[in-house]
């Protein structure tokens, strides 16, 4: 009997404590449904975005894109980046030093090998993660992206 009371008291405390439990319901200014984001985005992107996915190192054209302009949120055209702030970080994705303030939302998940998860301000859009180690002479922050999660905006010459 005592080890059936453990039994059921260890299954309610930890089933409590899942990651499930911890996740907010954040209202994001574009908010649509799971089929109205399939419908809009690729496979690898809703994977991405949605689902807080990764695409595969050095996949991404807008890795070695050099060219003056602004990333923006592919699912809903926020300015996340500039380009004055990218740098090649030699990891494979899109890297860059510092986001357009505001317009881009952090969650920390401390289970996560990765650090702290990147999301679009405006829809909520799984981006990236930030790290530490980014270039010292400026901020030594790398926010390292997604280039699926990503559009580029070139500059008006």
């Amino acid at each position: 009997m005592k080890n059936i009371l453990l039994l059921t008291l260890s299954i309610v405390l930890f089933s409590c404590n899942g990651n499930a439990q911890k996740e907010s319901k954040i209202s994001y200014k574009v908010s649509k449904t799971d089929t109205e984001w399939k419908q809009q985005l690729t496979e690898r992107e809703y994977h991405v975005m949605r689902n807080s996915g990764t695409e595969p190192a050095f996949s991404s054209p807008l890795n070695k894109n050099y060219e003056k302009g602004t990333y923006v949120c592919k699912a809903c055209n926020t300015p996340l980046f500039k380009s004055a702030n990218k740098f090649d970080s030699g990891t494979g994705w899109p890297s860059f030093d510092q986001e357009i303030k505001g317009n881009v939302a952090y969650s920390n998940d401390s289970h996560s090998i990765y650090g702290t998860e990147e999301h679009c301000a405006t829809c909520g859009g799984h981006l990236g993660h930030v790290f530490n180690d980014g270039p010292r002479n400026t901020t030594g922050k790398r926010h390292c992206i997604n280039g699926v999660a990503l559009k580029f905006i070139p500059e008006k010459k």
